[in-house]
């Protein structure tokens, strides 16, 4: 099978991402836009362009209907969700595959399985996978949930069954603070995912994210492909991810790595797919979530083991078999990237959309930019507010910091406020430099800031508010727009940053 034209079904860096993958493969794209993306660079790059609806993304790019009509008429082949937006979504899935259109991802039944976290727990217990101790059901009522974690030790850490991205979860420290948390997470969870149900995990103190990234063909093939260092987190999101990770360990990478292809196997994926594990201290590992789709952070992996991971995932639908096997892979050198956002770290990380009146991305050995903006774009209020990822490559974990530290010092974007600053300063921290990071680590740091020190602290909730005022603010002074609470359908948006505010408004 071959594929002639290939449908996006995304907007943004990842977009743009894709439609150079197929340009390269010589199949033509067709991207999808929304009144807000009108003048965007997917649109702008591919070689044809559908408008599909109003800004608020369940009118537009979360309409299946709307997404499998412009695919008929355009004749595509197939269509790539990206990440985000319906990329994790069963019904969708079976919605292309009904239409007689391949999905470049997995089958909506390996979807629906590893996209809820207790069935994918469920799922790994069964290949002997080490999971993090909790329960692998949701929990049916306070007493249910105070005897589960009285068994297990406090600190628990409570978690929404559906979505992601630290809606619905919290922390919880003792018996008291646990019913009211409780509640709060299941109200959190029915709200942006319309699924309340919530279970319970054993709190690993000060763990290391790590992700193995995976391939599997509809063969019956596996590969993973190293690991990512994914610990340095704000709000429970990724925004510096590495490859390979400081620990370094092959015996570690070989036995995390098995586990992850043990765990799609069983779950008959195929595609590519990343399986999340926490690991602490003594080194031991423990299987967290899969991800159903390409990660953000891909490029990483890309760089470090030279496997163009959309390519791969456009020839395994297309029915290829992946053509090598583990020991095939190699990893070169080490790469590190920072997520660049449109958000203002002084201002409690505040999404700051407004045009780019100057722009200049920077270049030269071992640099990477994957971006989806530029000079004279304005970026919308509509969408995450990530616009672009940096990369710095080296032969080894320091010279991979050098470039990327002045890969930033070359970025200049105007207009609007980014994360330019707060990553320069990441940087040049001792304890990341060394290797040294965890899941706090970013907490830690901006205590520890004088910056910090002078600002108001400021709950979680009081920190939504402030950004549904300050975008309100920036609403008024743009053409009229309409507002609607459906903004929190999107799953990428349900990551606690901008889009789900728009539920509280």
């Amino acid at each position: 099978m071959q594929f002639n034209r290939i449908l996006i079904a995304n907007r943004g860096e990842i977009a743009v991402r894709i439609i150079r993958g197929c340009r390269e493969l010589g199949i033509k794209t067709v991207a999808v836009y929304s009144e807000a993306d009108r003048a965007s660079l997917h649109v702008r790059m591919a070689d044809e362009a559908y408008f599909i609806g109003p800004p608020p993304a369940v009118e537009s790019y979360l309409d299946i209907n709307k997404i499998i009509d412009v695919a008929r008429k355009s004749k595509a082949d197939a269509i790539h969700p990206g990440y985000g937006f319906l990329s994790e979504n069963p019904a969708f899935a079976s919605a292309v595959e009904e239409a007689g259109l391949k999905l470049i991802g997995p089958s909506a039944h390996s979807m629906e399985l590893m996209g809820s976290k207790t069935s994918a727990r469920q799922v790994a217990q069964k290949v002997g996978a080490p999971i993090v101790p909790g329960t692998s059901e949701p929990v049916t009522d306070v007493d249910n949930a105070l005897s589960i974690a009285e068994h297990i030790g406090y600190p628990v850490m409570l978690k929404a069954r559906a979505g992601g991205g630290g809606k619905g979860m919290r922390q919880v420290s003792s018996a008291a603070e646990l019913p009211g948390a409780l509640q709060t997470a299941q109200s959190e969870a029915a709200a942006a995912f319309k699924d309340s149900a919530v279970y319970i995990e054993k709190v690993i103190v000060n763990p290391k994210h790590i992700e193995i990234q995976l391939l599997g063909d509809q063969h019956g093939n596996y590969v993973y492909l190293g690991e990512r260092e994914c610990s340095i987190q704000r709000r429970h999101q990724k925004v510096v991810e590495e490859c390979p990770s400081p620990l370094n360990d092959p015996d570690l990478r070989r036995r995390m790595g098995e586990a992850a292809v043990k765990v799609a196997g069983a779950a008959g994926y195929y595609n590519a797919g990343t399986i999340e594990f926490l690991v602490d201290k003594e080194k031991n590992f423990y299987f967290l979530e899969m991800n159903t789709r390409l990660q953000v952070e891909h490029p990483v992996t890309e760089i470090v083991t030279g496997i163009d991971l959309v390519r791969e995932q456009i020839r395994i639908a297309a029915g290829e078999q992946l053509g090598y096997g583990q020991d095939k892979i190699t990893m070169r050198g080490h790469a590190v990237e920072c997520r660049i956002y449109a958000e203002d770290p002084d201002s409690n990380f505040m999404p700051a959309p407004g045009k780019v009146n100057r722009l200049r991305e920077p270049s030269g050995p071992g640099v990477r930019i994957d971006s989806g903006i530029y000079e004279g774009w304005e970026v919308p209020i509509y969408y995450d507010p990530m616009i672009a990822k940096l990369v710095g490559y080296g032969s080894n974990r320091a010279e991979a910091i050098a470039r990327l530290s002045r890969a930033l010092d070359e970025y200049i974007v105007s207009g609007i406020k980014t994360t330019i600053p707060f990553f320069k300063q990441i940087l040049q921290d001792n304890s990341f430099l060394t290797g040294d990071t965890d899941t706090g680590f970013i907490d830690r740091w901006l205590k520890s800031t004088s910056r910090e020190e002078s600002r108001p602290v400021l709950s979680q909730e009081a920190l939504d508010i402030a950004a549904v005022v300050a975008t309100l603010s920036y609403i008024k002074d743009q053409a009229p727009v309409t507002v609607q609470q459906s903004f929190t359908e999107s799953k990428w948006k349900k990551s606690g940053r901008m889009a789900a505010l728009y539920s509280k408004a």
